[in-house]
């Protein structure tokens, strides 16, 4: 990815971005070779993994040191839609055991470390670092767009998960919770009245990018809000069903 590519329109701007794409296929290859998936799984996996290309070999990644609107839109897609979509199309044979997957999937530390990521890149010292050394924006910043997210959804998302470590009220709660930091953050560099970013961006694209993040935050997070709720009645569901399969079967026995 090279800074500034003032020669070349923006619709002209496409990139190869090896250290991406190589993975994204890998990945892709993969999952189609040792995961054991569903049709609905491939499909959720799929997405996800177009999603990253979408964003990093387009225009949009090819142009987001340049545009701060650009950057929030790899940002927001990747965050907020690549992850989950990755969690959801998660073959139902990987079940990893290790202790550092362990680790990094910990409710408390994945919360953390999401928003972290969310607010730590958008501080003017880190944003600034970031965007004037391309190679932390390749090897750094987008990696952990992809990771991050993908622990964080890791627990929240339904997916039939084996030894689920929270509830499924406690993932409605966890994705409510993080709204606040992926609002707020969009919210104060949509109303800064002047350059966070040492007029690296026209003031009329960084607001632009914050108001992607404001409400793009907003209408994402609602989604799987909404994703996690309906999962959360589901289980209540079963309880119910398996609670009064109980009673049945202990009147059955004491009438018997």
């Amino acid at each position: 990815m090279e800074m500034h590519h003032h020669d070349i329109g923006v619709l002209g701007s496409w990139q190869l971005a090896p250290e991406i794409m190589i993975p994204v296929l890998l990945l892709g290859f993969l999952f189609l070779k040792y995961g054991a998936s569903t049709a609905r799984q491939k499909i959720f996996f799929f997405s996800g993994l177009f999603s990253i290309l979408a964003v990093v070999n387009t225009p949009i990644g090819a142009r987001a040191i340049d545009y701060f609107s650009l950057h929030m839109v790899q940002h927001i897609t990747m965050m907020m839609l690549t992850g989950p979509l990755l969690v959801l199309g998660t073959p139902s044979n990987f079940h990893p055991s290790g202790e550092i997957f362990h680790a990094l999937t910990h409710p408390i530390f994945s919360w953390v470390s999401y928003a972290a990521l969310m607010i730590g890149v958008h501080l003017p010292g880190p944003h600034l670092f970031i965007m004037e050394h391309p190679w932390a924006h390749k090897y750094l910043e987008v990696p952990l767009y992809i990771a991050l997210p993908y622990l964080f959804y890791y627990n929240l998302l339904d997916r039939k998960l084996i030894n689920r470590r929270i509830t499924p009220a406690i993932a409605v709660i966890s994705l409510f919770l993080m709204m606040v930091p992926e609002t707020l953050t969009g919210f104060f560099i949509y109303v800064s009245r002047g350059s966070l970013y040492n007029d690296m961006y026209s003031l009329d694209d960084q607001r632009r990018g914050g108001s992607l993040m404001w409400s793009g935050a907003m209408i994402i997070d609602s989604i799987w809000m909404s994703f996690a709720v309906y999962h959360w009645i589901k289980s209540e569901e079963r309880k119910s069903v398996e609670i009064d399969a109980e009673i049945a079967a202990e009147r059955a026995a004491h009438n018997g």
